[in-house]
């Protein structure tokens, strides 16, 4: 088996195009294409059929898939047992974290780790994607999430909770005006674009309108903190920022939960340990930022 390309096989099966596998491989699609086209000529078949609405495996490459699949585990696992037989506090941890614990949460924490353990060195992805541990993606996530169904060793941190919020100013020229079951109001969306999302249906306000639809979480903050909506946000961005006021009447309720995950091959890795137990102390400690929204928010 050709090694060295079939991760940009696995890639391009994954994902379907050349460069949605190179944004996951870490390269351009040219180099991409030119692996792939070389692992065909090797095998002397064609692994895929190439169209303008993408790639597709041929039946040949449906047959190595499963093979490729199984080597690539087989590496995963040898680099990780590797891995785990070192003791000493130094070396690369990669960390994968989303992106409201990279602006808001995390940095004076990996701050100090840092200043901590000055040999151990950090590989930050940020990123509001799961990334995959079991496929060696990252050593260790912090995931927010109801449920973690992964291979993978997990600690459950604390459940965080939300509550639906607006900027003062909105509520000033809006809330008093509002009328039955919130018409009038307006949410700043999130999430798959549907006419009208379970989440609105079943809030407070189901008759608000939809105003925005928006993916990322900080941008739904600062559009919120704009006076473009009301939103469900976690309470702790509330101690984070100003210009967040928890909608009269509404109420805080417990949502997803904070996770530590790591590679159970990892376990014993002397530096992997080290930062595991550094976050888990640190955030843990900040727990009640978690669970209750800031005395200004309130007001």
């Amino acid at each position: 088996m050709d090694w060295a390309r079939i991760p940009y096989f696995l890639a391009v099966a994954r994902t379907g195009s050349l460069r949605a596998a190179a944004e996951t491989i870490g390269g351009n699609h040219a180099t991409v294409d030119r692996n792939l086209r070389g692992l065909e000529t090797t095998y002397g078949v064609r692994l895929f059929d190439r169209s303008t609405a993408g790639l597709s495996l041929t039946s040949a490459g449906e047959a190595l898939l499963p093979v490729a699949e199984e080597a690539e585990q087989s590496m995963i696992a040898a680099r990780m047992r590797l891995q785990g037989l070192d003791r000493e506090a130094a070396g690369t941890v990669r960390l994968s974290i989303p992106t409201p614990f990279a602006v808001h949460t995390l940095p004076p924490i990996l701050s100090r780790f840092c200043n901590d353990y000055p040999e151990i060195q950090l590989d930050v992805s940020v990123t509001n994607r799961f990334e995959d541990i079991s496929r060696a993606e990252a050593d260790v996530s912090v995931r927010v999430a109801f449920q973690v169904d992964d291979d993978v060793v997990g600690r459950k941190l604390f459940q965080y909770n939300t509550g639906i919020f607006a900027s003062p100013s909105y509520l000033e020229r809006h809330f008093e005006a509002r009328g039955p079951k919130g018409d009038g109001l307006h949410w700043v969306g999130w999430g798959d674009v549907e006419a009208v999302p379970d989440w609105v249906k079943n809030s407070p306000f189901p008759r608000a309108s939809l105003r925005h639809n928006l993916r990322d979480p900080m941008l739904i903050k600062e559009l919120v903190r704009g006076g473009q909506g009301m939103s469900y946000l976690p309470v702790s961005w509330t101690h984070e920022v100003d210009g967040l006021r928890q909608v009269p009447g509404t109420d805080i309720t417990p949502n997803r939960s904070v996770w530590l995950l790591l590679h159970s091959d990892l376990r014993r890795t002397t530096r992997v340990r080290l930062l595991v137990d550094y976050l888990a102390r640190e955030l843990k400690a900040l727990k009640p930022k978690f669970l209750h929204a800031s005395r200004s928010a309130r007001l």
